[in-house]
């Protein structure tokens, strides 16, 4: 019995193996574009790659599961918007303000990610539980395509706002000398196809090799007796690895705004982009979706929504702010495991 469930692990092992090395390759050749396309584009293009590695899982697992995975894209959702706004945004503070002491950023550009975040996160994840067409957590048919396009156009609008109306918002005050990621040469157009080809590859091996993985994470965690939003916490921090380390080597460097810009960008791309393909989904196939937080993710929301803006409320930060967002990030992960 030992051996047999030893020779199962080992090719799931593998598949993981596999699928990491993966993701980071897309993310990889997905920074390798985006310095090709220069900031904010190079920050909106890794977020909209990581976003599709994490939409792509989401979908995989829902089809595989049927009615059985309702919860899903919301555990993802919330559990993606946890890790950045609290674990991402929390190290690149508190390992920054280490090495730097302080920190600053353009201030109108975060300020506006953060008005479209909480206007998003509610919508999806709060405005579920208290509507009366539908009993309990869930938006009727017609509520859930309406809140999509809503979401959809919230975050269509910050993009043009990001990349085109006030692009100056949200790119760097200044740029170190000694910052050689920066001052790198960018790749050649034959480079930059090279990489936007894999990138697209990368981003079909994903779904293919999240599909393969499906159950065995389900049976893992059931296994474990640990409760079902897990998976959504794997999702997320499995899609979100790559960048985090990519945000905190940019924060390391200085660079604290590049590492707001992916953070939040991310964190909005993953509700504007994912809820609207997710609603569509379960409109055309009829799976049912449940988007609505309990008390106690409500409560853990809202705490971060405001830490959030009180922290990036004056355009500089400190350790303690990195340590007060990595403590809420604990206490989140903890009552997810003992709820």
């Amino acid at each position: 019995m030992i051996a047999a469930t030893a020779g199962m692990a080992l090719p799931a092992g593998l598949l993981a193996a596999v699928l990491i090395a993966t993701v980071l390759a897309a993310v990889h050749h997905a920074e390798l574009v985006a310095h090709r396309v220069g900031e904010p584009f190079g920050t909106f293009l890794l977020a909209i790659a990581v976003t599709i590695i994490e939409l792509g899982l989401i979908i995989t697992l829902m089809s595989a599961a049927g009615p059985d995975a309702a919860s899903l894209a919301r555990d993802t959702v919330f559990a993606a918007v946890m890790i950045i706004l609290n674990g991402l945004i929390g190290a690149c503070i508190f390992f920054g303000a280490i090495v730097h002491k302080e920190q600053s950023f353009k201030q109108t550009g975060v300020s506006a990610s953060l008005a479209t975040l909480c206007a998003l996160t509610v919508l999806t994840l709060v405005l579920p539980n208290f509507t009366l067409s539908e009993p309990g957590p869930v938006y009727s048919p017609a509520q859930l395509g309406f809140v999509a396009i809503v979401s959809f156009l919230l975050y269509a609008t910050f993009v043009a706002v990001q990349t085109v109306r006030h692009r100056d918002y949200f790119l760097p005050a200044k740029t170190l000398a000694a910052d050689e990621d920066i001052h790198a040469d960018p790749p050649t157009n034959a480079q930059t196809l090279f990489s936007a080809v894999a990138l697209l590859a990368c981003l079909g091996a994903v779904v293919l090799l999240a599909k393969t993985l499906a159950p065995t994470i389900e049976a893992a965690v059931a296994s474990a007796g640990a409760p079902r939003a897990i998976v959504g916490v794997i999702i997320a921090a499995l899609v979100l690895l790559p960048e985090s380390v990519a945000a905190v080597r940019a924060a390391l460097a200085n660079r604290l705004q590049t590492s707001l810009n992916l953070g939040l960008g991310s964190a909005l791309a993953t509700i504007g982009l994912t809820i609207p393909a997710v609603a569509a989904l379960s409109l055309m196939m009829g799976l049912p979706i449940a988007l609505g937080l309990d008390m106690k993710g409500m409560v853990l929301l809202f705490l971060t929504l405001v830490v959030t803006t009180l922290t990036l409320g004056t355009g500089k930060t400190t350790v303690l702010q990195g340590a007060v967002h990595l403590l809420i990030f604990a206490v989140y992960l903890f009552t997810t495991i003992v709820p």
